[in-house]
C-alpha cells in the first residue's frame, strides 16, 4: 500500500495538470487526443490501485464486509474497466512501436477480463473462484510499478551502447527499452501470481491427502 501510494502521488499529478507538455509519455502525431485519453487512463488506473491495495488487505476484508463489496464495486467500475479500456486506445497509439503496442494491447485485454471475471464470479457468489481471479486482477494492476522499474533498469543497462549498438538512434533506444519493459512489467507478475495461486492450492491437496 506505501509503495502504491508513493507511485500514485508521483505519477499522478502531471496528468492532473491539463498541460500536455507535463506528459512522460511523448503524444503521438497521428493521435491528437493522446494526453487526454492517457491522462483519464492514469487517474482510473490511480483509483484501482489504491482501491485494490484494501481489497486484498484480509484484516479490512474480515472487519468490514460491507465496505469491501462497495470498494470492491468502485475497483471493478471506477477503476480497471474504464482504466483498461482506455489503456487499449492508449496502448494501440504507443509511440514506443509496434512490440510495446502488442504488449499494451494483450495487457488491457487480459486487465479486464480478469476484473470482470472475478466480479461475475463474486455475484455468483464463488467465492473461491472470485479471490483467485482478483489476485491475477491485482497482479496486473500493479504491474505498471514493475513496468517502471524494468524500464529504468534497461536504460541504466543498455544507455552505454547508444553509439554502438543503437547507432546514436534515441528512438531506437526508447522503442528496445520500452518494448522490454512493457513485456516484462505485466508478464512476470502474473506468472508470479499463478505461482502463488498453484501453491496454495498444492498445499490445501496435501492436507486433504495426509492421514490423520
Amino acid at each position: 500500500m506505501v509503495v502504491a501510494v508513493a507511485f500514485v502521488a508521483f505519477s499522478l499529478p502531471p496528468y492532473l495538470s491539463l498541460d500536455p507538455g507535463q506528459s512522460r509519455v511523448p503524444a503521438p502525431d497521428f493521435f491528437p487526443p493522446h494526453f487526454v485519453v492517457l491522462s483519464l487512463h492514469v487517474v482510473f488506473g490511480s483509483i484501482a490501485m489504491i482501491t485494490c491495495c484494501l481489497q486484498i488487505w484480509p484484516w479490512f476484508r474480515g472487519r468490514y464486509p460491507r465496505a469491501h463489496r462497495l470498494l470492491g464495486r468502485t475497483y471493478v467500475f471506477a477503476g480497471c474497466l474504464p482504466g483498461g479500456l482506455l489503456g487499449l486506445v492508449v496502448g494501440l497509439a504507443t509511440p514506443f512501436g509496434p512490440v510495446a503496442m502488442a504488449s499494451d494491447v494483450i495487457l488491457a485485454l487480459l486487465w479486464v477480463g480478469c476484473t470482470m471475471a472475478g466480479w461475475r464470479m463474486a455475484r455468483q457468489r464463488r467465492f473461491v473462484d472470485h479471490r483467485r481471479w482478483m489476485v491475477r486482477s491485482f497482479a496486473l494492476t500493479m504491474s505498471i510499478i514493475t513496468n517502471r522499474l524494468w524500464g529504468m533498469l534497461y536504460t541504466i543497462a543498455l544507455t552505454p551502447q547508444f553509439e554502438t549498438t543503437f547507432h546514436g538512434d534515441q528512438v531506437l533506444l526508447a522503442n528496445t527499452t520500452g518494448s522490454a519493459a512493457a513485456w516484462l512489467g505485466w508478464t512476470l507478475p502474473l506468472l508470479a501470481a499463478e505461482w502463488w495461486l498453484e501453491r496454495g492450492d498444492a498445499a490445501k491437496r496435501r492436507r486433504r491427502t495426509t492421514p490423520r
